[in-house]
C-alpha cells in the first residue's frame, strides 16, 4: 500500500518507532447484500477497503475516496459503524497504532476492478461465502450486519486481540 508523503517524512525523523495514525474503513454492500472485498497487493489477503486519512480530510471523505480508488466502486455512507485502535508491525520493522473508524456503506455506482497498486482482485461476496478473513475484517463485517445497530467501540482496556462483536451484533 502506498505510504502517504507525510508518513514518509515522519519516518525519516523517528525511524521504526511507534506512530499513531488515523485510518478509515468501509463495509460496502450491494442491493443483494453482498460485501465488497479486495485482495491486498501487500500481503495477498482478502480485506475491506480502507486507508489512511490525509491531513485536513474528514474520515467520511477519506473512506469514500479509498473505496473508489481501490475498487472502482462508488459508495455512499449509511452510518458510522465502529471505532477501535489496533497495532501492527510491518516486515520492515515500522510500528503503527491505527485509530480506525469504519462505516457501513452501500454501493451506488462504478464497476468493481482492481487498481493494480493496492488491490490485485476485487469482488462481491455473499455473507455466507466469504473467503478467509482476518479478525478485524470479521469484526467490521459483524458490526455492520444490522443497519440499525449502535456504533461499536472497544471497551476501556480491551486489547486488539480481544476485539469481537458484542451481544446482539
Amino acid at each position: 500500500m502506498p505510504v502517504p508523503e507525510y508518513v514518509t517524512r515522519m519516518r525519516e525523523h523517528i525511524g521504526h518507532d511507534l506512530l499513531l495514525l488515523p485510518g478509515a474503513g468501509a463495509v460496502v454492500r450491494d442491493e443483494q447484500g453482498r460485501i465488497l472485498l479486495l485482495r491486498r497487493s501487500d500481503n495477498g489477503q482478502w480485506s475491506l477497503p480502507a486507508g489512511m486519512i490525509e491531513p485536513g480530510e474528514q474520515p467520511a471523505e477519506a473512506i469514500l475516496r479509498e473505496v473508489t480508488e481501490e475498487t472502482g466502486v462508488v459508495a455512499e455512507i449509511q452510518n458510522l459503524a465502529g471505532v477501535a485502535v489496533h497495532e501492527t508491525e510491518y516486515p520492515n520493522g515500522d510500528k503503527c497504532s491505527y485509530l480506525a473508524v469504519w462505516f457501513r456503506c452501500r454501493a451506488v455506482g462504478g464497476e468493481p476492478r482492481p487498481d493494480g497498486d493496492e488491490s490485485l482482485e476485487v469482488g462481491w461476496f455473499a455473507p455466507d461465502e466469504l473467503p478467509e478473513l482476518g479478525g478485524l475484517t470479521k469484526l467490521r463485517i459483524a458490526t455492520t450486519a444490522d443497519p440499525d445497530a449502535p456504533v461499536w467501540y472497544a471497551e476501556p482496556g480491551e486489547l486488539y486481540e480481544e476485539l469481537e462483536p458484542r451481544h446482539g451484533l
